[in-house]
């Protein structure tokens, strides 16, 4: 699939202690942006200005990049001194370079790591610091709008009244947002704009199986701010062919506006880069029905190539979600399996069989318990999801607690057959989506997966066993033969695709600020260590 820009980013770079290559004066340095292509290709992005005579340079010039949450995007900004008028850079003199990911600058805001040469020695004392900021307009417009003596235009009932408004563009009118159909001719919405001075149309129109006009008036965002501060603003909504035909016309109703405000609204960057962390927790299922690990038939074989689809999965999501966690600690927990010394059969069990301490360092980590775990137990079953996603739950709960949006907890459950417990994970789920949490399943193997795809409740209809709704969709299902064939971060961009907006929308449906925003005084709390299981 292809991905989906969230947003730009614009870069800032500067540099402290450069080498000196220069006799009778200082270096004269450029910094130029490499990225890493989907064929792992390094390509020029730009080059900053040459500053001259200069150790600590800070370069005026700055870098606007695609940022895809989804994707690992490697960056490499290599540091020049410039002494000649060439393009080619093999001509001057190289004075160290740094290679990071787009993840690790917006994750930090501004990342200051030690420059190194080519041979990843230090390059003297020489560092570079990038500074990330979000390149948008993130204000939103909060109105509420009446409607009184509107033409009716339904013959057998009321009419269904909706308000469309439309900006002025330099190709024409533009629709910048639609309400909903209200019987109550009773208006309120929030919806995004992009310039508050331009000319906007509203036009009120009405729904019974066709769109027909009311009318229409023209106003500017700032008259409605301004009216609406005092006493509503009031607009006659004129229909143009009705007032041709009909002597003494005088309006097709009335639109008065009563609350008219631009706020902010916080985007997934705010929140990272603000503080928020994004907690990774990992699920291997160790149900029998994934066949023995010592055959190579088996789901858990481990190939000579030492890989699988197990951990062809915790690679591919577990490398994105790695930078938006500063500690890099995460923990890792089977389920499905008898496990020593007792050999009873356990559904939530950390991989490194440290109940106190389940944390890997790193991916890395993640990778290494399993694989030593594997021999460990004895695969069995069943195949229970609800504990594993009440226990990340109840951390996600008391993140809750917090005044910030300090904490977003996502879990990865990698699966082969179908849910035992499925009333019960119904159930876990429709509690979860109430907190700052998201839960991917994928499904490795040739398994029957419909359930699942039921989980992934895009269209709404998840609901507990009691008939609770989720409150929104935090599941996210693929089956990994999908990918078995395409590139490794194909998967990665499928299930975290939606993982930004879950984020943004949460925090901002309970009026959540980043930890480090202006107005928020709180420090960010630690994470929290997972209790004895």
């Amino acid at each position: 699939m292809a991905a989906q820009c969230v947003t730009k980013v614009e870069l800032t770079v500067s540099c402290n202690n450069l080498l000196d290559k220069d006799i009778g004066s200082k270096s004269d340095p450029l910094c130029v942006l490499l990225m890493n292509s989907s064929e792992n290709q390094w390509y020029e992005v730009g080059r900053t200005e040459k500053v001259q005579n200069c150790l600590c340079p800070k370069f005026s010039k700055k870098f606007i990049i695609d940022y895809y949450f989804e994707i690992v995007q490697k960056l490499k900004f290599g540091i020049y001194d410039i002494d000649n008028k060439t393009i080619d850079l093999s001509d001057d003199d190289f004075l160290g370079e740094l290679e990071c990911t787009l993840g690790q600058v917006v994750s930090s805001r501004k990342l200051t790591r030690p420059l190194v040469l080519k041979n990843k020695s230090p390059a003297g004392k020489g560092t570079i610091t990038i500074s990330a900021e979000e390149i948008k307009d993130n204000r939103v417009v909060n109105f509420e709008v009446e409607a009184r003596k509107l033409d009716n235009k339904d013959f057998f009932g009321k009419s269904d009244p909706y308000l469309e408004f439309y900006k002025q563009t330099e190709t024409g009118w533009q629709l910048a947002h639609r309400t909903e159909v209200h019987l109550e001719k009773h208006f309120l919405s929030l919806f995004c704009i992009g310039f508050c001075e331009k000319r906007n149309k509203p036009q009120c129109s009405y729904f019974d199986g066709s769109h027909d006009l009311i009318g229409i008036f023209e106003t500017t965002m700032t008259r409605l701010q301004e009216a609406s501060r005092s006493s509503p603003a009031e607009f006659e909504c004129i229909n143009s062919k009705k007032k041709q035909k009909k002597k003494g016309y005088k309006n097709s109703g009335v639109v008065s506006v009563k609350v008219c405000q631009v706020v902010k609204e916080y985007t997934f960057l705010d929140y990272i880069m603000g503080g928020c962390q994004i907690n990774f927790t990992v699920a291997i299922d160790f149900t029998g029905s994934n066949g023995d690990p010592r055959s190579p038939q088996s789901l858990h074989y481990i190939s000579p190539q030492g890989v699988n689809e197990y951990l062809t999965a915790i690679w591919s999501v577990g490398n994105v979600i790695q930078d938006y966690d500063s500690d890099k600690m995460f923990p890792a927990f089977g389920f499905g399996a008898q496990i020593p010394p007792s050999w009873q059969v356990s559904h939530e069990f950390p991989l490194n069989f440290n109940p106190s301490n389940p944390f890997c360092a790193g991916i890395e980590g993640v990778v290494e318990a399993y694989r030593v775990c594997l021999p460990q137990v004895k695969l069995y079953g069943p195949t229970n999801f609800s504990p594993i996603i009440n226990h990340v739950a109840s951390f996600a709960n008391q993140a809750l607690q917090q005044t910030t949006a300090s904490q977003y907890y996502v879990l990865l459950i990698i699966t082969d057959g179908v849910i035992t417990d499925m009333d019960q994970t119904r159930s876990a789920i429709v509690n979860a989506s109430r907190l700052p949490m998201s839960i991917i399943i994928v499904g490795v193997g040739g398994a029957d997966f419909s359930a699942m795809e039921f989980l992934d409740g895009d269209d709404g209809s998840l609901r507990s066993l009691t008939g609770e709704p989720a409150m929104r969709d935090i599941v996210q299902f693929v089956p990994f033969r999908q990918f078995q064939n395409a590139p490794i971060q194909a998967l990665a961009q499928s299930v975290l695709a939606e993982l930004p907006q879950q984020v943004a929308s949460f925090f901002s449906l309970l009026k959540l600020k980043p930890p480090n925003d202006p107005k928020t005084k709180k420090k960010q709390p630690k994470k929290q260590a997972f209790p004895n299981i």
